[in-house]
C-alpha cells in the first residue's frame, strides 16, 4: 500500500523531463539532480544544481518520471514549499527554484535572501 506523502518541495514535470533527457545523453542511469543552497550571490544565498550518483545520509529524495531529485538537509530548510523547475526562454534554458521563502531575489534568478 503506497501512501502519498506531501513533498517538502515540488519537482516539476518539465524539470524531470529535462533531467531524464540529460541522463540518457550521458548514458548513466545512476545520475540524480542535486539542488543545493550556498552562501553568496548578490542577495546572500544562491541555488546550485549538479548531477550526482550518490545519495548521502539525511538527503531527501523526490522521484518523478523515473528520475530523482536530491536535496541535502541544510539546503532543504531554505527550499520547503518551493518548486524545482526547468524553463526555456529569452535568457536561455536553465533549472530554477520558485521559492516562496525568498524575500528578495536578483535579476539572475539564482540568488535570494530570506
Amino acid at each position: 500500500m503506497s501512501v502519498e506523502t506531501a513533498m517538502p518541495i515540488e519537482f516539476s514535470e518539465s524539470a524531470a523531463k529535462k533531467v531524464h533527457a540529460l541522463i540518457v545523453e550521458e548514458e548513466n542511469p545512476a545520475l540524480k539532480l542535486r539542488v543545493f543552497v550556498t552562501g553568496g550571490g548578490c542577495s546572500g544565498f544562491q541555488y546550485g544544481f549538479t548531477f550526482d550518483e550518490k545519495v548521502n545520509d539525511g538527503d531527501t529524495t523526490i522521484d518523478k518520471k523515473g528520475v530523482t531529485l536530491v536535496i541535502d538537509p541544510m539546503s532543504l530548510q531554505y527550499l520547503v514549499g518551493g518548486e524545482v523547475d526547468y524553463v526555456e526562454g529569452l535568457e536561455g534554458s536553465r533549472f530554477l527554484v520558485n521559492n516562496p521563502n525568498a524575500t528578495t531575489t536578483c535579476g539572475c534568478g539564482s540568488s535570494f535572501s530570506i
